[in-house]
Order: structure tokens, then sequence, then C-alpha cells
């Protein structure tokens, strides 16, 4: 038991550590872009609209304004890209990356995009397995029960698998979130520089939360081998 605590929480440090320096990272990265005008003048509210035109889907998703910092995000059951006020409202290069991103998501959404929908339908079981996988795992490891174990092992499996399916989701609407500005002629090859950096930022957070995960479902395993 004293083993089994002392490695699960260096994994926590690790992940924590690790954590704090993506978030540290996209902070500034994000911090510094979002301070840079961009070229066109545009806002991100203008640059997703101009996407969702040019891609035919200004009359079936909407762009809002949200609360709060980072909060960027697209709703596909209500069919909305929600955006932080910043990136709503001011012409930067951050912001434009970003509402480009999200609307990246409409477009998969629209077409279709398998990874969207096999997140989507992994969702329910990602939910519980993420809030009762762990804690039946660690349960079974203190009571010494494997059925217990091995539960919590499949169920905080499908949470893992929801983050890594997340991933190529998430690079996908960045590699259409440039092409597309890139299609509107509203970056430079400055402003696709600083959006890219943003971009890669924020993609890096997932890639953290993913191999957090993947190192805890790894260490559940081995001791359910035991």
């Amino acid at each position: 038991m004293i083993l089994f605590a002392n490695t699960y929480l260096l994994i926590g440090l690790i992940a924590f550590v690790g954590s704090l320096a993506v978030q540290g990272w996209l902070r500034s990265t994000y911090g510094t872009w979002s301070k840079r005008p961009n070229t066109a003048g545009l806002t991100g509210q203008q640059v997703a609209q101009a996407i969702l035109r040019a891609n035919g889907l200004a009359n079936d998703v909407r762009v809002v304004a949200t609360q709060g910092e980072l909060t960027d995000h697209y709703d596909p059951s209500k069919k909305v890209v929600a955006l932080s006020k910043h990136n709503f409202s001011q012409p930067s290069v951050a912001a434009v990356a970003v509402a480009a991103h999200e609307v990246g998501h409409a477009l998969q959404h629209a077409q279709g995009y398998a990874p969207l929908r096999w997140r989507s339908a992994v969702l329910p079981a990602a939910m519980i397995g993420s809030q009762w996988g762990p804690i039946l795992a660690i349960l079974g490891i203190m009571l010494g029960a494997g059925g217990l174990l091995d539960i919590g092992i499949v169920l905080f499996g499908a949470a893992v698998v929801f983050q890594l399916i997340t991933l190529p989701v998430e690079f996908d609407a960045s590699r259409r979130a440039l092409a597309q500005m890139r299609s509107l002629g509203v970056v430079t090859s400055t402003d696709e520089g600083g959006s890219r950096a943003v971009l890669n930022a924020a993609a890096m957070t997932y890639v953290a939360a993913a191999a957090t995960s993947i190192m805890y479902l790894l260490y559940f395993i081995m001791l359910s081998r035991r």
C-alpha cells in the first residue's frame, strides 16, 4: 500500500508539473499574440462568420460571446460557436486563430467528420469513467478486490479513449482553421506564424491530459496483473 501510494503521488506530481508547464506556455503564447493586431483588422466574430459564410453555414451556426478567458468552444447540440469576450470582439492574431479553430469544429460537424462522431458516441461513458473509474480502481487496490479494480480500469479506459479521440479532432480543427484563413486571405505570413503558435500551445494541453491519463491507466493495469 505504501508503494502504491508513493507511486500514485509521483505520477500525480509529474502530471501536475507538466500541466502547469503546458498551461504556462499556453497563457504566455496566447498573451503575446492577443496583444498583436492582425493585419486584416478583423475580430474573432468577423472571421468566424466569414468562414461560416464561405462554407454555406452562416444560417445554420451562430457565433456568440461567452464569459471567461479561453472558454471558447463549439456546441454541436446547439450549433453554436461560443467565443470568449476578448476573442469575440478584439482584432488580435490570437482571437482570429481561436475563432477559426472553433469554426473548424463546426465544419467537422457539418461534414460528418468521423472522429468527432466517435468522440460524441464515447462521451457518456467517458463522463462516468473519468469520475468513477479512478475511485473504483483505488478502492479495488485498497480492499484487495480484483473485480472492483477491473471495473475501474474499464470505466477509466473509456475516459482515456475519449481523450485519445480528442487529439485528432483538435489537430484537424486547427488544420482547417489555418487553411480557411489562408483561403479567405485574412492572414499574412506573420499572422499565420502567430496563429500556429497559439493553436499548437492549445493542442498541447490535450496531449498533456491524455499522457497523464494513460500513465494512470497503465499503472492500474500493471497492478491488476500482480
